[in-house]
């Protein structure tokens, strides 16, 4: 009897970890940094943005058409808020096998022919999307730099209108940042991410 109270005591935990794993970084939580390859073959982590006050990290790619329609968007937030303190930096989980389109050396074409001013890492493992709980493509967490670590202030997407950017309403990244350059609450913490399923390895 003692075994089998032992055995599901075990199992319990390891699906709560898993549930845990699976469910991603909230709102609040310190986000554990990465090392990542870059299109231009570096290695990009968070601790080298030593003068950052924070990171708008998205999880993005080639193929999905939202975010293809939100690239030009992401392009914009890292002119507009790199200067700020609040650099771009893109990460593509998908796996290439799944879809060709993502593949490092298109990552590198497309970085190429639409000069990225960014980083656009590839996540071949899928750990750091998995670590994050990123689902679509886009997927954007807002991190700011708080002492040496990087906390989740915003999670979700990047407006409420992915058909339209002349007829978006709500910019919510932007909103969040200015938000806290400004030392104010915000709001809203989350929303839902709009886009593709990330094609994750079987």
């Amino acid at each position: 009897m003692k075994k089998i109270t032992i055995a599901m005591a075990a199992l319990a935990l390891t699906l709560f970890s898993a549930f845990t794993f699976l469910g991603g970084y909230k709102v609040g939580d310190k986000a554990t940094d990465f090392k990542l390859k870059n299109v231009d073959d570096n290695m990009v982590a968070l601790a080298d943005y030593k003068d950052a006050k924070g990171i708008i990290l998205v999880f993005t790619c080639n193929h999905c058409p939202f975010a293809k329609k939100y690239e030009s968007r992401i392009m914009d937030l890292d002119k507009k808020y790199k200067a700020k303190g609040f650099p771009v930096v893109a990460i593509s989980p998908n796996d290439p096998v799944l879809e060709p389109t993502d593949s490092f050396e298109n990552m590198q074409k497309r970085a190429k022919e639409k000069g990225y001013s960014f980083p656009y890492l590839i996540d071949e493992t899928q750990n750091i999307a998995k670590a994050y709980g990123a689902t679509k493509t886009p997927h954007v967490y807002v991190l700011e730099k708080q002492q040496d670590q990087y906390v989740v202030r915003y999670i979700g997407a990047i407006d409420d209108n992915h058909e339209d950017a002349a007829a978006v309403k709500e910019k919510y990244v932007e909103n969040a940042v200015n938000n806290i350059i400004a030392g104010k609450p915000v709001t809203p913490e989350t929303t839902k991410a709009i886009g593709c399923g990330i094609k994750w390895k079987s």
